[in-house]
């Protein structure tokens, strides 16, 4: 029986011309959040999808069965700043995990800044954070209802009080101390509004220098671009704090300018418009500052080098030429820290999971690889001047413990710091494999499997499947609470693949995956679902598929192209209208992995998988949940309320229904709470079960 949908007002005659082919827009008006119209969109969307909702048999037993494996204690790994150490702990439900302070790392913890009294319902968040050199201050950002803005507070650790120093119109931005402890560098979008809310673009942002006790108005310019509006210079101050370092961006491409301003030569007073020295004056390719020893810098680039690799610069050369001083090699050369004086951690991305070395900073080789488990390094903690340091590995079958490594003549082992207490499930029961398959043009592309260790392979069995796609971002296996209910109360499958327009394999992979090729992710993915299916581990009847943001857009575009592949689609916080990303927030980023309809080229290859403008007309759809957020000011809402709206007007007359959770007070994912998070998963799973006809298992 057909659903009946809200009635949405539809313009015909909002149309653009675009390279002489004319596109409509009926549902222009949804991109006004602020409207009576748009909230009673929302509001009426949101009715229809509860009732569905309040319908699913087994949302309850879900919600309850995660909150109940959700309560146990998380933590952060330790830092030291100053004479303390922090770290920070879940204790279970709480919304919002709190940094603890620490004499010794056996004393008594006690409370140093809690995020849940930010307010009351936990929808205010600690963004980002950072202790001065010599731990006497913490500069805070804090955003509210899930927003990219914030505001940045500071925390004397003294007295354990708020100064009353606020700055605000800040998204994006770098918090970096002076080490004289007496201000700090960050950025800010002058006079643009910040509530969460606004969809304007964000342009010409500023580097500011902050100096405590002063008000915003008298914080120095640093830096500015008034003739590139997309630029963004985040600042870092050098380890020997001599040195000021900004690398400049214009786009999510991973390519900057670096310019470094000699901090001592001005005896360390910062003054407006600051003179740097253009170390890298292009964007060819992409510098991250890692440590120096006086002029000489160790940076990370991708240069002639698809999977990174580390370089020597001499600042007082003066044809500052690039050294290698630890080579490309097979792997994707993640992250690299100074520790110990004189000590590189390198983190290697090996085929999707994550590995751990030691080098030698000066002779570049190898001295030490650390037995890691199959699986990602969360955190870790580690600091040039210290001899110590932390990190914590985690894997779909394993939360993640904490492991301490301390310096000493014969480099010993690290040693097991502290151990996750999850409890409630045996987590033996499950297991990881990691398959290969062939892409529609013969790519081999990953792929994680997680089960239980009985389940066999059999076309009944319900798969998760999930994927991402773009940005040069890595998919490593990670655990996952609300997962388990999956696992174990439904014997389902989780794949998760790795999917070209990722990191996983460097920028090669990274670029056969973006812009021209970005098809070749939507392949990869429905490559994906016809493997499981052809060999014998789910059925189309059973094939759930879900992504986020880029992601979101990958599921949207595949159910558009294969509207029969799958049962249940979920959607979250999707990029849906490839012709207008750009003109909202940050959207003008983006332009860098899809293109610009701007450029004939690009909109013709853009319109191809634009998911708003390429629903097929009469094609049988399967399930669709698309969830997103009325303060989401990265993918604005707009995106998924027009696609689901001319989903609904084109095929309507279906029996499945195709609804959107619209959560309120809530953005992108960043910060969210976990009773929002816990509420969501159970709505979102139960939805599944639901349509699948999937039955609990204890």
């Amino acid at each position: 029986m057909p659903i009946n949908y809200p009635r949405v007002r539809r313009d015909e005659t909002i149309v653009e011309n675009f390279h002489g082919v004319e596109i409509k827009d009926p549902y222009r008006w949804l991109e006004d959040p602020d409207s009576d119209e748009t909230k009673k969109f929302v509001d009426d969307q949101n009715k229809l999808t509860n009732e569905f909702l309040d319908k699913c048999k087994y949302r309850t037993n879900i919600k309850n069965r995660i909150t109940e494996l959700w309560n146990y204690p998380r933590y952060g790994v330790p830092f030291r700043k100053g004479k303390y150490f922090y770290f920070f702990k879940n204790s279970g439900l709480q919304n919002q995990s709190v940094l603890y302070q620490q004499d010794t790392l056996d004393s008594e913890p006690r409370e140093f800044l809690d995020p849940n009294k930010f307010s009351q319902d936990g929808t205010t968040s600690l963004q980002q954070y950072r202790f001065s050199e010599d731990g006497s201050y913490l500069a805070y950002i804090v955003c509210e209802k899930g927003s990219d803005w914030g505001k940045i507070k500071f925390k004397s650790v003294n007295t354990n009080q708020d100064l009353p120093d606020v700055l605000e119109n800040i998204k994006f931005s770098c918090l970096s101390w002076t080490h004289d402890n007496k201000g700090i560098f960050y950025n800010a979008f002058p006079n643009l509004k910040s509530d969460g809310t606004a969809i304007e673009k964000n342009e010409y942002q500023q580097l500011f220098y902050h100096k405590i006790g002063t008000k915003q108005s008298e914080d120095i310019v640093c830096a500015r671009f008034p003739d590139e509006p997309n630029w963004m210079g985040h600042a870092e101050v050098s380890d020997c704090g001599n040195f000021i370092i900004m690398s400049i961006s214009k786009s999510c491409d991973p390519v900057n300018q670096l310019w470094i301003y000699d901090l001592a030569q001005a005896n360390h007073q910062v003054s407006q418009d600051l003179n740097f020295k253009k170390i890298v004056s292009n964007f060819d390719s992409k510098y991250e500052y890692i440590t120096n020893e006086g002029t000489m810098f160790t940076l990370k680039t991708n240069s002639n080098a698809l999977r990174y690799k580390l370089v020597n610069v001499d600042l007082a050369d003066s044809e500052l030429k690039f050294k290698e001083l630890i080579p490309e090699t097979k792997d994707v050369l993640q992250d690299a820290y100074c520790v110990n004086e004189n000590i590189l951690i390198i983190n290697y991305l090996h085929h999707c999971k994550d590995e751990l070395s030691l080098y030698d900073l000066k002779t570049g080789k190898e001295i030490k690889k650390f037995k890691t488990e199959i699986g990602s390094l969360i955190e870790l903690s580690a600091k040039k001047h210290q001899d110590f340091f932390f990190y914590k590995f985690s894997s779909f079958t394993s939360p993640g413990d904490i492991y301490e490594f301390r310096f000493s003549e014969n480099l010993g082992e690290p040693t097991l710091f502290r151990q996750s207490e999850f409890k409630g499930l045996d987590l033996s029961q499950f297991k990881s494999e990691q398959i290969f398959f062939e892409s529609k043009d013969g790519t081999k592309i990953p792929m994680f499997l997680v089960c239980k260790k009985n389940l066999e392979r059999n076309p009944q069995n319900p798969v998760y499947l999930y994927g991402y796609g773009g940005f040069n971002i890595s998919l490593t296996p990670t655990f996952s609470v609300a997962r388990l209910i999956w696992l174990q109360h439904f014997d389902g499958i989780y794949a998760c693949v790795n999917l070209r327009g990722g990191g996983e394999y460097g920028e090669e992979w990274y670029n056969a995956g973006r812009l021209m090729k970005k098809q070749n992710v939507f392949d990869d993915f429905i490559s994906a679902a016809e493997y499981l299916i052809s060999n014998g581990y789910t059925n189309r009847e059973k094939v759930v598929i879900n992504g986020g943001s880029n992601g979101g857009l990958l599921v949207t575009a595949c159910v558009n192209q294969r509207p029969d592949l799958y049962k249940v689609v979920i959607g979250d916080v999707a990029v849906c209208d490839m012709l207008r990303f750009h003109k909202f927030t940050i959207g003008s980023y983006w332009v860098s992995d899809f293109g610009c309809c701007e450029n004939e080229a690009d909109f013709k290859n853009m319109i191809k998988y634009s998911p708003l403008h390429t629903i097929q007309k009469g094609k049988q759809y399967p399930h669709i949940l698309l969830t997103t957020a009325d303060h989401d000011d990265r993918v604005v809402p707009s995106h998924s309320y027009k696609y689901i709206a001319e989903l609904q007007h084109l095929n309507g007359e279906q029996e499945n229904p195709f609804l959107i959770r619209i959560e309120t007070k809530a953005g992108h994912g960043a910060g969210k709470p976990t009773s929002k998070v816990i509420d969501e998963f159970a709505d979102k799973y139960g939805y599944i079960a639901q349509v699948l006809k999937l039955e609990w298992h204890d």
